[in-house]
């Protein structure tokens, strides 16, 4: 009675003739057709365009604030003309990935530096931290001369990126220092009235 289970399936498979009737593909493709709801296109273009139009916006209303409260600064961050900016290589001209997570960045950078509180008490801690950030605005273009002669390479785009996050590190570093220094001259002031 010793059988074989293979022998057993195969001889069970080839009595059983299991047939599909013709047209059964078209009849299941319109049964399906029509249970599924129609998809409608719809044209989100506007939500980029209102997304680019805040963009726009936030940066503007930030470098006229940044402007506004530029006689309060004595370090220059960047001092390059029209001229220099144009003739220079940037992210943009290898890949509109790249310019995206510049002009992130930058955008970002030049936010934080639009927030900054500059007072007499902190004026000194200012000018130090800008004084850095000036060192790596240096470094940052000369890696983009580098770029723009030695062309493209991943250990150049990998410096210029990460300059640019440090940049942003030391802004919001400053950013935490000043919120600290505020800190603590409130509570002396409490101290003092209590």
């Amino acid at each position: 009675m010793e059988q074989d289970l293979r022998e057993m399936f195969n001889k069970d498979r080839k009595e059983q003739k299991h047939t599909i009737k013709h047209g059964h593909e078209e009849r299941f493709l319109k049964r399906l057709e029509e249970s599924t709801p129609a998809q409608k296109k719809t044209d989100k273009s506007w939500l980029k365009i209102a997304a680019s139009v805040v963009v726009i916006v936030s940066l503007g209303l930030g470098f006229l604030y940044f402007n506004e409260n530029a006689d309060n600064r004595s370090t220059l961050v960047d001092n390059t003309t029209t001229e220099e900016q144009k003739s220079e290589f940037t992210f943009g001209d290898l890949s509109p990935d790249l310019k995206k997570v510049e002009s992130y960045y930058v955008a970002n950078i030049n936010m934080e530096l639009a927030k900054l509180e500059v007072s007499p008490d902190t004026k000194e801690l200012i000018d130090s931290f800008m004084e850095q950030l000036n060192n790596l605005n240096l470094e940052y273009k000369t890696l983009n001369n580098e770029l723009k002669e030695l062309g493209p390479n991943d250990q150049t785009i990998t410096a210029l990126i990460e300059n640019l996050q440090l940049r942003l590190q030391l802004l919001q570093k400053l950013k935490r220092k000043l919120t600290e220094l505020k800190l603590s001259k409130n509570e002396q002031i409490i101290d003092n009235s209590i």
